[in-house]
């Protein structure tokens, strides 16, 4: 898929990517079986860095965590030697822990009686600078701009004191000898003790202190804080490829924030109604152009997705662009709007494409058509019939994430049961894979002896990108717990790996493709189970 704008791909050869084989690779966090999950522990945002060498990972107790990427450091070789070998160097991306801290803490508004709680619900990574890690984290109503550096710790040795003297006791008795001798306010009676002369030659036991090592240690340390700006629920948080400046978006109001000034910021798209029983809609989710600085769109709880330009007002209460489906006469329902409403979107690393999530699908749109979608993947169709269930207990309001490949020629989003989706979106890929958070993701894949086997891996991509045909169950049979579900997730930027969030642990996986090709492929998911 060649996109505009300076293409989401490069050029690729003809016909799609052959589909994708998953392995286990590494796990963070794993619980015991039967050990209680508490609910502070839950991950509630995860986001990959501009280069792909850092994770970041915020829970319900408000604290940050980060990981490294450790694999690129071991193999260093030209380009020569690595032509030369048959076989990949670095297998897939491996990460290990780096530092965590306490972002957030729970507050209370005495105005307006209402709790705070510390949950991280949006993290973004801001360019780095001098070796440092810069990045945004949110709650509720607080964004917070974070420096991660490391500091050099230096030991001192040969210090001027005897250690096996008990310090205590000298200096007790040179209290209680001299305690007699000395005056209010450093005065003394004995005036020869001012006369104290060095001896020839010095003192033999006086010692210059010397630096024996310089450890390091990471300090994270809050830049800036910015409050007081949001009446309503923080939903989503943006950077501006300018590096200057970032967006925030509650249901009602966008603003625009200066990652340098935290005291002021600019609404720039309000819906709030004069009257608000004329409310009809509200913001879900914004996000910047990746590449124009200008640039942003927004979803709203009705399936659309507004496009705006900066430079059109300074209120940009006018969309330039407008991307919506319309529905079939005939099939609307009282669950119509709520399964229409985004959760999420997300655009292509070159800009020219948005994937957004509803909770029964996933669209792909172009930019520069907004006649519809060009494609659409089939999620959740299989729980249609169920609908009345999951409103009642409230699944249908979950909000699950999506993301692209960085060659945009594949999407993913979580589901159920602790599955995991990505679909192929290149020209003629048919590829749909479902998988599970768990040590062997690839076992959703095998047949229950009650279905039928099917003969080949793309009759099993069919049947899960038309979803189930039973309310309940997946494309294999296998029935869904709606208890553990995988919301969020992140894309590699560059190496096709995934990272998607769910409770406390972090389950991190590789997956090559089917054909034994050279190209290696990984991606990393949080276990909800």
């Amino acid at each position: 898929m060649n996109g505009g704008d300076g293409g989401d791909v490069a050029a690729a050869p003809a016909g799609p990517p052959p589909p994708l084989d998953w392995k286990f690779s590494q796990v963070f966090g794993e619980r015991t079986a039967g050990e209680e999950v508490q609910e502070v522990d839950i991950i509630s945002a995860i986001e990959f860095d501009r280069s792909g060498d850092h994770l970041a990972t915020g829970d319900r107790g408000g604290r940050v965590v980060l990981f490294e990427r450790t694999d690129t450091k071991e193999h260093v070789a030209s380009r020569k030697e690595l032509e030369k070998t048959d076989y990949s160097i670095s297998k897939h991306p491996e990460f290990r822990y780096k530092t965590e801290f306490q972002s957030h803490e729970p507050e209370f508004d005495y105005l307006k009686s209402l709790e705070i709680e510390e949950k991280i619900n949006k993290i973004r990574w801001c360019q780095t600078a001098n070796g440092a890690l810069f990045l945004l984290s949110t709650n509720d109503k607080t964004i917070k701009f974070w420096k991660v550096q490391e500091k050099k710790v230096k030991k001192i040795a040969n210090m001027n004191m005897n250690m096996n003297i008990d310090l205590s006791k000298a200096v007790g008795k040179t209290n209680a000898a001299t305690s007699s001798t000395y005056i209010v306010n450093g005065g003394s009676k004995d005036k020869s003790s001012i006369d104290f002369k060095f001896p020839p030659g010095g003192i033999p036991s006086l010692r210059l202190p010397v630096v024996t090592s310089n450890e390091t240690s990471l300090a994270a340390r809050c830049r800036r804080v910015y409050a007081h700006a949001h009446d309503y629920h923080i939903n989503s948080i943006s950077n501006n490829s300018d590096g200057e400046t970032f967006i925030s978006a509650d249901d009602l109001r966008i603003n625009l924030w200066n990652l340098e000034i935290s005291n002021q910021s600019f609404n720039i798209v309000d819906v709030k109604p004069t009257n608000m029983e004329d409310l009809t809609e509200v913001i879900t989710c914004a996000e910047f152009h990746p590449t124009h600085c200008s640039t942003l769109a927004y979803s709203s709880s009705k399936g659309s997705i507004r496009l705006v330009d900066l430079r059109q007002s300074a209120l940009c209460d006018k969309h330039s662009k407008l991307f919506e489906e319309h529905e079939a006469p005939g099939s609307r329902s009282f669950f119509t709007e709520i399964i229409a409403s985004i959760s999420d979107i997300k655009f292509g690393r070159g800009g020219r494409y948005i994937l957004s999530r509803d909770y029964m699908t996933l669209k792909l749109w172009d930019i520069n058509m907004d006649s519809g979608p060009v494609s659409t993947f089939q999620v959740h169709e299989h729980l249609r019939p169920k609908l009345c269930d999951l409103y009642e207990n409230d699944s249908i309001f979950d909000k699950f994430e999506c993301c692209l490949s960085g060659d945009s020629q594949r999407v993913a989003t979580g589901s159920y049961s602790n599955l995991f989706r990505v679909f192929g979106c290149g020209p003629g890929s048919t590829e749909a894979t479902t998988l599970e958070a768990s040590k062997n993701p690839m076992r959703r894949q095998v047949q229950t002896p009650s279905r039928p086997a099917r003969s080949s891996l793309s009759s099993i991509t069919r049947a899960v990108r038309r979803g189930a045909e039973n309310p309940g169950v997946d494309a294999n049979g296998n029935s869904l717990d709606f208890t553990t579900k995988l919301l969020h997730l992140a894309w590699h930027p560059t190496e096709n790996s995934i990272a998607c969030a769910a409770a406390n642990s972090l389950y991190i996986s590789h997956a090559s493709y089917s054909n034994l090709s050279q190209n290696n492929v990984s991606w990393c998911f949080c276990n909800n189970s």
